[in-house]
């Protein structure tokens, strides 16, 4: 066993070991279009209630590490590089942050399908993606006021990294939405773990996605994990960080079994690594 792959076993066992302990350090900052910009708040909040906070009429993660709030803002790809405004109200009084987005290039994929459905829709099939793309929207803003929220992830499934986040997809020579994820190579039956604690908000069986589990973990943070072989948990059921939730497969629209694992924070797709341990990622 190579010193990557012990290193890895250990930080999911340990993961799963102390799923129950407080929740730890807050994501990686990257002020990118698709990244999560960590914005500290102690210049416009004073004592110790929470403030919130919006990013235009959104609502915003907002938790405390060391005795000083952040704001964890989610921004979406579409996001232009330059200044944003947030609003944060606190104690009556509202006031505005403002903070700047870099510009971030992504890599190209090229993806060929042999089932050609996949990629030019029969009318039957984009009146069911349009039909599931509008309640993957609604799953995305789901918002729940959490006490506190999970943000110390662990890598839900063992294997390398596939697929990671932004890149420009193009099928069978075809522009097509920015990977929106983080692929994990596995094979199919590979145990697939909630990378954080939550509640399941929904299951299904989606055109794209294929058998799909939505986990909240509060404050608009969500995660899902596509194209599984099964899922093993039900609506409302209360899952611990590093539980199995399901088996990987190839569900849905996928060249081979792998498992695709999304962030969502304020309604938006971010960079799933940037909540998981440097020490993990590839």
């Amino acid at each position: 066993m190579s010193r990557h792959t012990m290193l890895r076993s250990a930080v999911f066992l340990l993961a799963s070991l102390f799923a129950v302990s407080g929740y730890a350090a807050l994501p990686e900052s990257s002020s990118v279009p698709g990244g999560v910009a960590v914005i500290p708040l102690a210049k416009v909040v004073s004592g110790k209630d929470a403030p919130h906070a919006w990013l235009g009429a959104l609502p915003v993660l907002v938790t405390a590490d060391n005795d000083v709030w952040y704001a964890v803002v989610g921004l979406s790809l579409t996001t232009k590089p330059g200044s944003l405004a947030l609003r944060v109200q606190n104690g009556g009084v509202e006031r505005t942050v403002d903070f700047e987005v870099d510009d971030k290039a992504y890599p190209e994929q090229h993806i060929t399908l042999k089932d050609k459905g996949k990629v030019q829709l029969s009318p039957q099939n984009l009146v069911r993606a349009e039909r599931e793309i509008k309640e993957i929207i609604k799953y995305k803003h789901h918002w729940h006021a959490a006490r506190d929220t999970d943000l110390a992830f662990i890598v839900p499934a063992q294997g390398p990294f596939s697929g990671h986040f932004g890149m420009r997809r193009f099928f069978n020579g075809e522009a097509r939405a920015p990977h929106a994820g983080l692929d994990v190579a596995v094979d199919r039956g590979t145990t697939v773990m909630a990378s954080g604690a939550g509640t399941v908000l929904a299951v299904g069986d989606y055109f794209f996605n294929g058998n799909t589990i939505f986990l909240d973990h509060g404050n608009g943070l969500i995660t899902m994990y596509c194209h599984l072989d099964r899922m093993d948990v039900q609506v409302g059921e209360v899952v611990a960080k590093g539980q199995p939730i399901g088996l990987s497969g190839m569900t849905g629209r996928a060249t081979g079994p792998h498992l695709h694992w999304s962030v969502v924070l304020n309604g938006t797709m971010v960079d799933p690594e940037l909540f998981i341990p440097a020490t993990v990622q590839q």
